[in-house]
């Protein structure tokens, strides 16, 4: 009789659903990285628009706008090589939540503001990708959140290079391997 969590087990060891979680995670997060690294000026504008940080002294503001695009490129490219999978799967997770955060209380103050329907606020969130409709950026934060806890909880690590360094290096044995620095 097949236990109930056999099929996700199986499914998980495939590699593939968390190859596609890496790749849609490490793809995003390096593009919206670039984007706001490449004009370090206008993101730090979107990160005062905020109001989560304290305005002085400035170094926390300044900090973070410097600071938060490294780290989405930084978390993208160790998904997409497949090292410190798990870390970067945390780390962006943590940064999803904190952005939801921030939108919805974003969101929440135009609403207050203008009688509108609440979908149908829209605003340039600072994300990278420019104007975006309230509700469907919550709803692809909300698909994210999901990738990004697939990633951190999956114990595959087919297809990645962190797994296959370590059999070579386990292969070559303990004098021969990289970790030894030979």
């Amino acid at each position: 009789m097949m236990r109930r969590g056999n099929w996700l087990r199986r499914v998980d060891d495939t590699g593939v659903p968390l190859g596609i979680a890496r790749l849609v995670l490490g793809g995003l997060f390096i593009y919206t990285g670039l984007t706001k690294a490449l004009d370090p000026i206008d993101f730090l504008k979107f990160v005062h628009m905020y109001d989560i940080l304290p305005e002085t002294p400035p170094y926390f503001l300044n900090l973070t706008a410097v600071i938060l695009p490294v780290l989405e490129v930084v978390c993208g490219v160790a998904l997409l090589l497949g090292v410190a999978v798990r870390g970067a799967g945390v780390t962006l997770l943590g940064m999803l939540l904190v952005f939801i955060v921030a939108l919805v209380s974003e969101s929440l103050q135009i609403y207050a503001s203008r009688p509108i329907a609440y979908c149908d606020i829209s605003f340039d969130c600072g994300c990278g990708t420019g104007e975006v409709f309230i509700c469907s950026k919550l709803a692809e934060n909300a698909g994210l959140v999901l990738l990004a806890l697939l990633v951190s909880l999956s114990r595959s690590r087919r297809f990645c290079l962190s797994a296959w360094l370590s059999r070579v290096s386990v292969s070559t044995g303990p004098e021969r391997s990289w970790a030894a620095g030979s």
